[in-house]
């Protein structure tokens, strides 16, 4: 009885592994093929996911547009290819598709801490208990990701300041905003929020990522500890 061995990423040489590669240069680096090869998975026996991927974008004119047109049955028809990995075709180019018409929704710009409350107090404003949270900031002083980094009890938190600068870094901003609610509904910062602030402050001078502000959220009042 003879035994066919399919080829699966995991059986590739590591410079021929695309989930590899996307981790250490990042997913800009990987072709076409290459990606496409990461949603199947596996080619056949005598043929890798990237050759095979190669070969089904060839047949498209290495159009992805034209890749997301095709029908199961004619990708079905490519050996390798199954029913359930040319619907993880379809499903990856509609969805492609579907992002490419989207109107992505602005970036909120800060500029003053009441745009701080308005934008935070709807998520922490009424919370029953204290919710540490950071706002990553571009150049432009807009809000590129925001993060909720504790949940406490009633009256503290606790924030890991290497977990907030990790972040940070990884989102590429160049300076951050505190925010944390009150849940007694006064906005007088505790001295640890005071020292916490302090700590932060000088992590950031040493990181060159610039902290403009924190700001204490009440479900109706807020205070700025350090004005934008």
């Amino acid at each position: 009885m003879t035994i066919t061995k399919i080829m699966t990423i995991k059986n590739w040489e590591d410079t021929d592994k695309p989930r590899e590669k996307m981790m250490a240069q990042g997913k800009t680096a990987l072709s076409n093929a290459e990606l496409l090869a990461i949603l199947l998975g596996s080619g056949s026996a005598n043929e890798s996911a990237v050759a095979l991927s190669r070969r089904i974008l060839a047949s498209v004119g290495n159009s992805l547009t034209a890749l997301g047109k095709q029908t199961l049955a004619q990708l079905t028809a490519f050996k390798g290819i199954g029913e359930a990995k040319a619907i993880t075709i379809l499903a990856a180019t509609e969805m492609g598709r579907r992002r490419a018409a989207e109107t992505p929704e602005p970036q909120p710009k800060i500029e003053a801490p009441q745009h701080v409350f308005t934008l935070m107090q709807p998520l922490i404003g009424d919370l029953p208990h204290e919710e540490f949270w950071v706002l990553y900031l571009n150049s432009a002083n807009r809000v590129i990701h925001k993060c909720r980094l504790s949940s406490g009890g009633i009256t503290h938190t606790t924030v890991d300041i290497r977990l907030l600068f990790k972040n940070a870094l990884e989102q590429g901003a160049v300076s951050l905003i505190l925010v944390h609610n009150h849940p007694s509904g006064s906005t007088t910062p505790s001295k640890e929020d005071i020292k916490l602030t302090e700590r932060v402050r000088n992590a950031g001078d040493t990181l060159d990522i610039k902290l403009l502000d924190h700001v204490i959220v009440t479900e109706k009042e807020y205070y700025s500890i350090d004005n934008c």
